[in-house]
């Protein structure tokens, strides 16, 4: 049966770090968070001025905390209530919630110089961050103003 090396992460492990490659929506002040959506997301129209590529990736909106200290991260009150803005005109409200088993993300491992060379043909896995956390959005978007 074939195996692949699983190495556990490089350095301390921190949802907020810059040099995190995955996307910034889905870190929380705990660390990363599976978004949970029961329902439809209304998209807004995309910009006329802007090809979309196939790399490219779709921004839904954007995640607000209201009840987070920065000064207090021992405080869990913040897990009650998530914001996540569509566009300009809707918000949902969502709650975080512990998930029964923790996920682990994991990326195939980057190796430079000569020796990854050499071991071209043999991968290597490494574990980004473990998910103990989900965002869950039970309810429809709501209307919200400009003003």
């Amino acid at each position: 049966m074939p195996s692949v090396p699983l190495h556990p992460p490089q350095g301390p492990a921190s949802g907020l770090s810059t040099s995190n490659p995955l996307p910034k929506l889905l870190q929380t002040p705990t660390g990363l968070a599976i978004v949970e959506i029961q329902g439809t997301i209304n998209m807004p129209p995309p910009d006329e001025d802007e090809e979309p590529s196939p790399d490219s990736s779709q921004h839904v909106g954007r995640l607000v905390f209201p009840a987070y200290s920065p000064g207090n991260p021992e405080d869990t009150a913040w897990m009650k209530r998530v914001y996540l803005y569509i566009g300009e005109n809707q918000r949902m409200t969502g709650e975080v919630k512990k998930l029964p088993k923790p996920l682990a993300v994991i990326r195939k491992r980057e190796e430079g110089g000569e020796e990854s060379q050499s071991q071209a043909a043999r991968e290597e896995l490494e574990i980004v961050e473990i998910v103990r956390h989900k965002i869950l959005f039970a309810h429809r978007p709501e209307p919200v103003s400009q003003e």
